[in-house]
Parts: C-alpha cells; structure tokens; sequence
C-alpha cells in the first residue's frame, strides 16, 4: 500500500492529537504535570527532536508539559532555534544538565537548581495539582522534587498508554516510514554476496535510512550462517558465504520518528537452500502465520498467549523472547509473551483498534546450526489487521521453487 502525500497540515494535525492524547492519560491519572526526558516521548508529545542518541544518554534536554498548560521545553544550551516555531510549544529555555559530566563536584547544586525551576513551573500551572510523573533523570532529581513537596510519580505509564493507540493520521506518518525501510531492507538484499561482511550489508540499509531522513537503526541485528543461531547475535564482521542464511530485524526508526519493525530471512548467492535451510524457514513461517491470526480487537493478551502456536522441543530453549510487542515511535507497549512464559503475575490487557503490534518467530535449535528470523507489523482494526510490512518472503525458502 503507498502511503499518503506527507503534508504539513497532516503532521500538525498528528502532533496535536499526540499532545492531547498524552493529556488525556495525565488527567486520569490526576497528574498536574509530567517532565519528560527520553528523546522518543520528547518527540512524541512536541515533534522536536535534537540529538535523540546522545540525549537518550544524557539528560541535557528536557520537556514539562502540563495537563493544562503550557509546554515548556528545555533544550541543549545553543539549540534553542531548533523548534522555534513549532505550535505544540509554548517557551523555550536552556536545560539545567543535572549530571556529573555537566556539573562534576556541584551535581547536588546543579540538581536541585533544576527542581527549583520545576517546581516553581507546577506551582505557575499544575492547577493547584501537586501531583508530577517524571522520566528517568538520576535519582537526586526525584528526591530533590519531593524535597520541595511535589508527589513525584513515574511517567511511564501515562505516556506508554498514550503512545499505544495511534492518533487520527499517525498510521499515515508510519506507513511512510515502512515505505523508505521497505526500501532500502531491498538494497541490503541487494548487497547479499558471497565474500561480503555483515558489517558491509548492514550499511546499505544505514546509508538508506539516512538518505532518507531516517532518524537511527536500535540494534545491530544482522547475521549470517553459524551466527544466526541463537538470536541476538550483533553484526560483525564476519565474511558472507555462498549458501549462508543471512537473517535481519530492521529496528529502524525511520522518517517522521516512527519504528519499521519487521524481519526476514535470506540466502546468500544463486544457490539452491538446503532441505534444512527450507524447513526451519517454514516453521518460522507457520508460526508466524498462526499468530498473525490472533491479531484482531477483544482478545486479552492472556488468550493470544494461549492460542499461540507450540514451538516443537528443539526449538524451544532459543525461542524469540516474546509473542507480539507494541509499535509506534519505537517499541513499545504492550508485550504479549508466549504460552510457556505467560504466568498470572504477567500483566494483561486487551488488543484494540488502532494499536499497532509487531509478531515475532525466531526458529533456531537447541543443538545449534542456523536459525530463522522472521516478523511483520500489523495495525489492529475494528474487525482484524492490515499488514504493514509487506516486504516479500523467499520462495525459495518456502518451497515454491528450486
């Protein structure tokens, strides 16, 4: 499916209703405000982004946004012209850095000087609400609001239930970004040769992704032959050969901010795949077929785990971690885990329209050789879901040629 024109209107409208969404989810909770760090929430909630992977480690950009108020974001010293302009924001300042890297021996000045500031923010406009969700700053942060009175609660919650169900338009801005992943995961396959290292296809889907205003790739994870089994080995710069499998996870979070998530398995050189290459790619492939089919509004996520598909013995020690997980600026909430790992203390909840989930299959036996990799997006709709991710199977993996 070819996404629609990506227009400015389109994107103000996207941003909005992130923002109110994330609204919503506070005043349920009844919090006043909530101060975000992560880079990825940042964007959600303002469409700012500036520096995502050193700020992701840093807390040298911040954003206060009240339940109903202004949005003050504070961002890097220097960077202030960055998002200028933009209507989800209401003022501009310069972070306080509240690390040791930034302050060294006056961190506990520095950090209280930053709940000073905060604090001061929720008395001008949390309503009488002295109630704060709060991201993952280091410790003294949290402690340093209380200190001051505020009940500082984590913000996790409001912003992964916000995040979970996508806005009028926001499915618009993720099919785009799989149209670019799609593409360039085209050129990586591309550049699948006997005599190529893992290292050097990757970077075709890198250069691609930046090429096309992709944002960063999360993991490292591409592999060939011996290395594809078990999962979660990174890319490395081992040597491709002839009649390898070669199997990729994209983890892209691509153009607009928005996560392309899917897997696939290939073969590298004109050769034919080995009876065994044909049947791991097969399993993985009912599996992921079987639970593809439990991907429809009203089930809980206990009943998809029970009805998932039963990985057979041999595979089942290097099973994939999870069932189907949330999809959206990255990944996110919900996790859905398999039948053998879903136990009554593993929280539960119910698939809904307009969710977006990624289902996972990872085939690899216990007593080593290669393994499978192989997982689509879907979006949840009112009576099933659409497939997102549209890139094609090998045929020759599932039996239809060779």
């Amino acid at each position: 499916m070819n996404p629609p024109p990506i227009t400015e209107t389109l994107r103000a409208r996207v941003r909005h209703g992130r923002l109110q969404r994330l609204r919503e989810q506070m005043i349920q909770r009844d919090l006043g405000a909530v101060v975000l760090v992560d880079p990825v929430n940042i964007r959600y909630a303002t469409d700012s982004r500036n520096m995502q992977i050193f700020t992701a480690r840093n807390p040298a950009r911040y954003v206060f946004i009240a339940a109903e108020g202004p949005v003050v974001l504070f961002d890097f010293a220097g960077c202030e012209h960055l998002a200028a302009g933009l209507d989800t924001i209401d003022e501009i300042r310069i972070a306080t850095t509240a690390s040791y890297v930034a302050a060294a021996d006056g961190l506990a000045d520095t950090t209280r000087a930053w709940a000073r500031e905060i604090h001061e923010l929720v008395r001008r406009h949390g309503g009488g609400n002295r109630r704060v969700g709060v991201e993952r700053f280091n410790a003294a942060a949290a402690f340093a609001l209380r200190d001051l009175g505020l009940d500082v609660v984590d913000a996790q919650e409001p912003v992964e239930r916000a995040r979970c169900i996508k806005v009028p338009g926001e499915v618009d801005l993720m099919r785009a970004s799989m149209a670019v992943v799609e593409a360039g995961v085209a050129r990586l396959r591309e550049a699948i040769r006997p005599g190529a290292t893992e290292t050097a296809v990757w970077s075709a889907l890198w250069q691609h992704i930046v090429e096309h205003d992709g944002d960063y790739i999360e993991t490292r994870l591409l592999n060939s032959g011996p290395r594809t089994n078990p999962w979660f080995q990174e890319t490395s710069s081992r040597v491709i050969q002839a009649g390898d499998l070669v199997c990729l996870d994209t983890d892209v979070v691509g153009c607009h901010g928005y996560y392309s998530d899917f897997s696939r398995t290939f073969v590298c050189g004109d050769v034919p795949p080995t009876p065994t290459q044909r049947g791991l790619y097969q399993l993985a492939y009912e599996q992921l077929q079987h639970n593809l089919e439990l991907m429809r509004p009203g089930l809980t996520f206990g009943e998809v785990s029970a009805r998932g598909w039963r990985i057979p013995q041999r595979y089942h020690k290097h099973r994939y971690y999870l069932l189907a997980h949330g999809d959206g600026m990255t990944g996110e909430y919900p996790y859905i885990l398999y039948p053998d790992d879903y136990r009554e203390s593993v929280y539960d909840g119910v698939i809904e329209p307009d969710m977006v989930l990624c289902v996972e299959s990872f085939i690899g036996a216990e007593d080593g050789g290669e393994g499978v990799k192989l997982e689509q997006q879907v979006l949840i709709t009112e009576t099933g879901h659409e497939l997102m991710s549209t890139f094609p199977f090998e045929e020759a993996l599932l039996g239809k040629h060779y």
